[in-house]
């Protein structure tokens, strides 16, 4: 059935209300996450508009209003008590991508929902030959007279266009991650005003950054591997703002804690001879106060500060005032975090610290895809929602992976305590001079729109080699734009064709199902950028039915809860001592076709022990912060490995035909078993900090893991020395476990007398769960033959 082309209703006109009011409604709203001032949403949508079935249902699909959808203040970073939303019912059409404006609008769309999805009530597949067209009308409220009205788009993928009663606003935007603002007061007509939009998205067939975006269909289909439904046009709030002639645009806070103190930078338009002040607070008390020259940078004192971290994310009141003279003429509200990031040796190892102390970061892979809304929460208690989960499984960060969310999410980050890795958008192919141009821009825009976010810790320019390009320079100006942060050139150097700048403050390796050995340099932290991926398809919570896939499936949820919780045990216990820092798994939560997830793409199931796996990651942070001495073992001495599992404590490692057993060795046990049961330590050949075991009756041949299975064997090349190294992990009882030094976190396992590499929650028959510990661990006991 065609839909009417009426246009939409106008928007409601604000109340007037006295400034403390106001003000105090703002700020209780931000807090609480409701809207601010009777903002002035659309009223009831035409009955003929209504969203489209979404292939999977999360909590929120049935709470999201026609007509007025995240209805919270879209700015948490510099907030104004009036303010009036367009979020809701549009009119819409599609052209070809070098048409006109159309004579008609033919359909609806639910703003800021993409076209592809169907909260939108579109819910079809637009190519690089579309051109998306929305239509809606506003009036402006008469207490906003004699103030200049400001158009604000949270986010619009791609280029963008806007006319406000037939008169183009502005410039052309290019952009799908960054927000954009118009001055539209000139083009007003003092009655009902005729906004107009046009957006033109080309996804991978352009050059622009695109993320996991690609052109696939828009209904559950097979196939997809790790990219996903393309998200075009609006996708984040739109609203007015009134304003001053002279106004505040931006507000940089930096904290400095080595000088109790925070860097402010106060951007404005329209400022003659106009000054700036910065007050901090806490809890309605000024803490510190200080004036300085607008778009300079000065400092406010904030003696003592309340430290934010993730275990307490304090966060301080700001109020920075346009003055003329000693009257305000403009006021906006913000907050700040004090808190510190860097790097710095902790026991010779270079590391990042977060107030100057190291703390592991544990987090995962976010990508932020929703089943209902593909690019945009359904609601704002959604788009809190992973952060959250984040918290209740004990990470205390987390990668934005190649999506940049709008900036309630970074809000909530900031309140939950979540430590943040934000990347650049990449491109899909090697870009040509325009598109390195536009890139490198839009980048700059989304530092500036985040820098003064306490929770984002880390920028990460580029992922395994997408797009890649200038990696070195580009980490070098990453840098030099925002010091106050870490800087990852390229997250997976170690993959798919990526080439490492050799720069920036970490080595990130990506390793599945890992963890893998990324060790630390002179220079650069050592981090886990990607490892994990294990898969478990939970029936009635699959996008595609049987489509899904991981890196490693899992037969059922016990088996994904000891597998995880084994890799984050070893990641504790093996990798952390030896320099790694951080670690991402993959990843929150499914994605389409992609079943790694420890939530279902649709947040109905948490798949995981929420308690074992806080535990886990609880036991990783804690041992940053407090670490065990090293174990070690005596070198260039001969031992003999004994079992200690209950009743099996009388039998020895020993090798027998190249392979190796466990036996029974008694005093009255003959000269060869002896000797087979004997070993020497050394320093391992692959990494001298593990060690490497030598056959007493066999010189230069070595405990060696080979497809699982461990033989006494002899050899040259990496792989072998890798094979044949093993770093000791403290046991029970005084026991030692020795994981492999290119498997850690797999163990030496006795099993049926054969000795095996095994993985906590594993599989196979030699991963048992039965007495695995014990298994696992050896009493280095004086040699059998000297």
């Amino acid at each position: 059935m065609r839909r009417s082309s009426a246009p939409c209703p106008p928007l409601p006109r604000l109340r007037r209300r006295s400034w403390w009011l106001t003000a105090l409604s703002a700020v209780l709203a931000m807090l609480a996450g409701t809207v601010l001032t009777g903002s002035g949403a659309a009223t009831a949508a035409p009955r003929a508009w209504a969203p489209k079935p979404p292939p999977m249902t999360t909590p929120w699909t049935g709470g999201v209003s026609v007509d007025n959808p995240l209805p919270e203040y879209p700015r948490p970073q510099l907030t104004r008590p009036d303010w009036a939303g367009l979020n809701g019912i549009w009119d819409f059409a599609v052209t070809p991508a070098d048409s006109g404006r159309p004579a008609s609008f033919g359909e609806q769309i639910r703003v800021p929902f993409v076209a592809e999805s169907a909260l939108s009530g579109i819910q079809r597949r637009i190519t690089q030959h579309d051109k998306l067209w929305y239509r809606r009308t506003f009036t402006v409220p008469p207490d906003w007279d004699g103030r200049r009205v400001q158009l604000h788009f949270g986010a619009s993928d791609w280029r963008t266009t806007v006319w406000v009663n037939d008169r183009q606003a502005g410039a052309v935007h290019s952009g799908g991650f960054d927000s954009f603002s118009y001055d539209i007061t000139g083009l007003l007509n003092g009655g009902t005003n005729t906004l107009v939009v046009s957006v033109w998205d080309p996804t991978q067939a352009g050059g622009q950054a695109v993320g996991k975006q690609r052109l696939n269909d828009v209904t559950p289909h097979p196939g997809g591997g790790i990219f996903y439904t393309a998200a075009s046009g609006i996708w984040q709030t739109v609203w007015l703002e009134p304003t001053a002639a002279a106004h505040i645009t931006r507000l940089d806070l930096v904290p400095e804690l080595v000088n109790d103190r925070v860097q402010v930078t106060v951007r404005a338009t329209g400022t003659n001879g106009h000054r700036a002040r910065v007050t901090v607070s806490s809890g309605g008390t000024t803490v510190g106060t200080a004036t300085g020259p607008v778009g300079g940078t000065f400092t406010v004192a904030v003696p003592n500060p309340r430290r934010w971290s993730p275990d307490d994310p304090f966060l301080y009141d700001v109020r920075a005032d346009l003055l003329s003279g000693t009257a305000a003429v403009d006021s906006v509200g913000s907050y700040t975090g004090m808190r510190s990031v860097g790097l710095a040796r902790v026991g010779g190892v270079l590391r990042p610290v977060l107030n100057g102390e190291f703390v592991f970061q544990t987090g995962t892979l976010d990508q932020g895809y929703w089943p209902d809304g593909i690019y945009t929460a359904p609601t704002d208690a959604a788009l809190r929602y992973d952060l959250q989960k984040h918290k209740d499984l004990g990470f205390n960060m987390v990668r934005k992976h190649i999506k940049v969310e709008p900036q309630r999410w970074f809000y909530h980050a900031d309140r939950l305590g979540l430590l943040v890795w934000q990347d650049m958008p990449s491109m899909e192919r090697t870009p040509d001079a325009a598109a390195r141009t536009q890139w490198e821009a839009e980048y700059d825009r989304i530092i500036d729109q985040h820098r003064s976010s306490p929770s984002l810790v880390m920028w990460v320019n580029q992922n395994e080699g997408w797009g890649q390009y200038d990696q070195a320079r580009i980490a070098d100006e990453v840098k030099a734009y925002d010091p106050s942060r870490l800087v990852d050139n390229m997250s997976g150097v170690n993959c798919c064709g990526a080439v490492d700048g050799g720069n920036g403050d970490v080595v990130d390796h990506h390793v599945y199902v890992g963890p893998g050995t990324t060790v630390p340099s002179a220079t650069r932290a050592a981090v886990l950028g990607e490892f994990g991926g294990l898969g478990l398809k939970v029936a009635g919570h699959e996008w595609y039915p049987g489509g899904g896939f991981s890196y490693e499936d899992q037969p059922d949820a016990d088996r994904l809860n000891r597998r995880l919780t084994g890799l984050l045990d070893g990641i504790r216990e093996v990798r952390l001592p030896r320099g790694l820092s951080a670690s991402v798994y993959t990843e929150i939560t499914d994605v389409e076709n992609e079943a790694n997830g420890l939530i279902t793409y649709d947040r109905q199931v948490v798949k995981v022990d929420e308690a074992a796996v806080r535990a886990a990651n609880r036991a990783l942070i804690d041992a940053s912060r407090s670490p065990a001495p090293p174990v070690t073992l005596p070198t260039g001495q001969y031992r003999s490995l004994r079992v200690t599992t209950p009743g099996y404590t009388d039998r020895y490692l020993r090798h027998r035909d190249g392979a190796v057993f466990t036996e029974v060795v008694t005093a009255g046990s003959g000269t060869l078993l002896k000797s087979d049961a004997t070993w020497r330590a050394v320093p391992g050949l692959a990494d001298t900090s593990c060690y490497s075991f030598e056959s007493r009756n066999y010189p230069g041949e070595y405990l060696r893991h080979r497809d699982s299975r461990v033989y006494k064997e002899g050899g040259s090349g990496d792989l072998f020395r890798a094979d044949a190294t093993f770093c000791p992990v403290r046991g029970a009882n005084g026991g030692v476990r020795l994981s492999a030094h290119n498997f850690p976190g797999q163990y030496l396992r006795h099993y049926g007398a054969e000795l095996w590499l095994a993985v906590p929650g594993g599989t196979r028959a030699w991963d048992s769960p039965a007495h695995f510990t014990e298994d696992t661990t050896w009493a280095v006991e004086v040699p059998w033959a000297p």
